[in-house]
């Protein structure tokens, strides 16, 4: 047995002491809750998002949103606010028929704060309120915005804002009057339809009040043309159209990450606007029905939606499987940092294509418009697509098991939420409960983003003071 030692004991007492002091000096935590969620804003982001999704389902819940005769259970309610805060556009029901107009316009002001981003509108909270950013606010903000200026996020967000209405007024003004003169609408239908469906295309939503989406349009290239535009100019992101309105004709002036938005998004649309309307041509089923000149409309307009615009204007279910192979690739790219568009965005394969060209190349580095990429940006975009692709083949998957569609059809699905884009093949509302609530998982993670999402749950990176020896594995 061990001689007892008073100092022993006397130092565990004060060590005692010392913790009850600590603890008792600390304020409660409904105290510590707001600053603690305030000075990590990845995490406030998450939670506001979610707090929205829920509060925007229970408004859902209430009669006055259904329509006569309708109702919605929670997962239907939940659903459709998920995928209108996440600008995604699918739907489990039809918003013209089982929501009255309360419904719709709770869908629409969804739509317009996940357009517009819960974090810039909690900014804008915090501006009226403190007037000013803290820095770690500025720097999340950037983030998220993809501003290139940590002094330039406190401007951004009222432009954000203006840039948001403008543009979907300006679209408004061109659809409503040829929905009223061209299509038997009334001025009020018209003008609500059109006001609508602004807000859905711009935001990328592609929700819409009737239930063959824009298929009613099919062969008016004056509405579905301006659609396709307000679709391009929403997915470029604020940052780029921010800076074309100010640098429009010196493109040498762009900055690095518009010249990469600008060309690839280009690329893509180019691309898309030519495959589709080539192999569904002569397929009876989607655009072969249609005269030549209406072919070429909805085939461009068919290229252009599954960069995140969601609506459609023929059967998706019977395109072609390589169309469908062709849309999946599109919607898994989505569109521009920093917009309303989802998926591991377009500056990400360009970073993974420049890698790749680099390495057959041979050189050590990767360099793009006169500039070479930091080692952090390619760590990101790898760490992006890899972690998209195992979500999409993790919940692939899942659906797999939990139903008996076929693997291309259920890949549709799942890249289509979590890409937020909203095109479907038909079996969204027929999917059981368990299936459309992943379908909400992956619209909550796609728009929140897989990166901004992990780091609002992981724990503050530690930097090391040293490293490791170099060893290099057997590659190939």
């Amino acid at each position: 047995m061990r001689p007892h030692r008073p100092e022993r004991a006397q130092s565990v007492r004060s060590a005692v002491y010392r913790w009850l002091a600590r603890l008792w000096r600390r304020p409660a935590l409904p105290r510590d809750l707001p600053r603690a969620l305030w000075g990590r804003p990845a995490r406030l982001f998450v939670l506001l998002f979610v707090v929205a999704d829920l509060l925007g389902a229970l408004v859902l819940l209430l009669p006055a949103a259904h329509a006569e005769g309708h109702d919605l259970t929670v997962v239907e309610a939940l659903f459709t606010a998920t995928s209108a805060l996440a600008v995604c556009g699918l739907a489990v029901i039809g918003l013209g028929t089982e929501l009255s107009v309360f419904g719709e316009l709770v869908v629409a002001g969804l739509v317009q704060v996940g357009g517009i981003g819960i974090m810039t509108l909690a900014s804008v909270l915090g501006v009226v309120v403190i007037h000013r950013f803290g820095l770690r606010m500025q720097l999340t903000l950037q983030a998220e915005t993809r501003s290139l200026s940590v002094g330039d996020v406190s401007g951004i967000v009222g432009r954000v804002v203006r840039t948001s209405l403008l543009c979907e007024a300006v679209l408004a003004a061109v659809i409503v009057p040829r929905m009223w003169l061209a299509h038997d609408m009334t001025l009020l239908e018209a003008l609500y339809s059109g006001t609508f469906h602004s807000i859905m295309a711009f935001n990328n939503a592609g929700l819409s009040i009737y239930d063959d989406s824009l298929t009613r349009f099919s062969g008016d290239p004056l509405i579905l043309l301006p659609i396709a535009a307000a679709t391009i100019v929403g997915g470029l992101g604020f940052p780029v159209l921010l800076e074309l309105r100010r640098h429009l004709r010196s493109p040498r002036r762009w900055t690095l990450h518009t010249k990469l938005t600008v060309t690839t998004t280009a690329l893509l649309f180019g691309a898309g606007m030519v495959l589709v309307p080539l192999m569904e041509w002569s397929n009876p089923a989607t655009l072969g029905g249609l005269s030549p000149g209406a072919r070429l409309v909805n085939g461009i307009f068919h290229g252009i939606m599954p960069r995140s615009g969601g609506f459609n204007t023929v059967d998706v279910g019977a395109m072609e499987d390589s169309t469908l192979l062709v849309t999946i690739m599109l919607m898994f790219v989505g569109n521009g940092s920093g917009s309303t568009a989802g998926g591991i965005k377009v500056a990400t394969l360009a970073v993974l294509f420049l890698v790749v060209w680099a390495e057959i190349r041979g050189h050590p580095h990767v360099h793009v418009f006169g500039r070479r990429l930091p080692p952090s940006v390619i760590r990101e975009a790898l760490s992006l697509t890899f972690l998209s692709m195992t979500v999409v083949v993790a919940s692939t998957v899942a659906l797999l098991v939990a139903t008996r569609y076929q693997l291309e059809v259920v890949l549709f699905e799942v890249v289509s939420a979590s890409g937020v884009v909203g095109l479907s093949t038909g079996i969204t509302g027929d999917l059981p409960e368990p299936a459309q609530l992943l379908l909400v998982v992956l619209m909550l993670a796609g728009r929140i983003g897989p990166i901004t999402f992990a780091s609002a749950l992981a724990l503050r990176e530690h930097t090391r003071r040293y490293d490791l020896a170099e060893s290099r594995p057997i590659i190939g």
